[in-house]
């Protein structure tokens, strides 16, 4: 029986049980999470709502370079990299999302959450969150931009809105923290933007 046999049988049996190390798990935790959040306090719910005026906020869309718990950075036109040490808690869309639909509440709009499909919203607000991060091209700053779009599926005309909302901050401290503060206000600048906004229409 040649010598390499039964190395070879040893090793096809471990890879039978499975990984001896798990993938990522002695990876070194960060020392915070970044998270946002809605400033305006959303109204408690009170007595029946008339579903007319209902809406939905869906989870946006974002770009590859957004499908990431890391924050990224502009440094031109064709270059982005991550800001070192920042780890969002929860993919920026998502939290963006839970932003709006907050504001949105708190500005009067009831706000149907999208994950119950018992009762459907007479609108549905969704959208792009095509930036969210921080921008070094020039003086540094963040950026958030939300591409709107507010549909009543019911209406008989079957018109869209179509908008788009921005907001930028400058920074000059650029430690995970301080960036992800001011993203925050400027996302809530958005928020109270579209807030507005689904009101008026």
């Amino acid at each position: 029986m040649s010598p390499r046999l039964p190395v070879l049988f040893l090793a096809l049996a471990l890879a039978g049980c499975g990984p001896i190390v798990q993938i990522g798990g002695n990876a070194k935790a960060p020392v915070s999470l970044l998270t946002i959040a809605a400033t305006a306090t959303p109204r408690p719910y009170a007595g029946p709502t008339r579903l007319v005026d209902t809406l939905a906020v869906a989870l946006p869309t974002v770009p590859a370079t957004l499908q990431t718990l890391r924050l990224p950075v502009t440094g031109s036109a064709s270059e982005v990299r991550y800001l070192a040490g920042a780890t969002w808690a929860e993919q920026p869309n998502r939290q963006f999302q839970r932003l709006l639909a907050d504001t949105i509440t708190a500005s009067g709009t009831p706000v149907l959450d999208t994950r119950q499909p018992a009762v459907s919203p007479a609108r549905l607000l969704s959208g792009s969150l095509r930036d969210f991060g921080l921008d070094v091209s020039g003086a540094p700053q963040v950026r958030v931009r939300f591409d709107a779009q507010l549909a009543a599926p019911r209406a008989p005309d079957g018109r869209v809105g179509i908008r788009r909302f921005e907001a930028s901050e400058p920074v000059s401290d650029q430690s995970p923290p301080a960036v992800a503060a001011a993203l925050n206000r400027a996302a809530n600048r958005v928020a109270a933007e579209v807030a507005d906004w689904v009101k008026a229409g």
